[in-house]
């Protein structure tokens, strides 16, 4: 696997994240589909190597974990 392009993609797809989010909201459907497609099309992109899936999980789980916090934020300052 060559790392310096995958990691170039994680990057490159982070950036792509934010821009899905401020166009779509993070509560919305939309934005979670493309969360999965685009991690899966870099899973399959990379023959699905470990760490590709692992790494494309755990940016999943980061993005949930910041959809998590700004729900919660909110909730606290109602």
């Amino acid at each position: 696997m060559d790392y310096k392009a995958f990691f170039a993609d994680v990057l490159a797809w982070i950036g792509e994240a934010n821009v899905a989010a401020t166009r779509h909201g993070m509560e919305s459907a939309e934005f979670w589909a493309w969360v999965a497609d685009s991690a899966g099309h870099i899973c399959r992109k990379y023959q699905d190597h470990r760490l590709a899936i692992k790494q494309m999980i755990m940016m999943t789980e980061w993005l949930e974990e910041v959809y998590n916090q700004r729900r919660s934020s909110r909730g606290n300052s109602n």
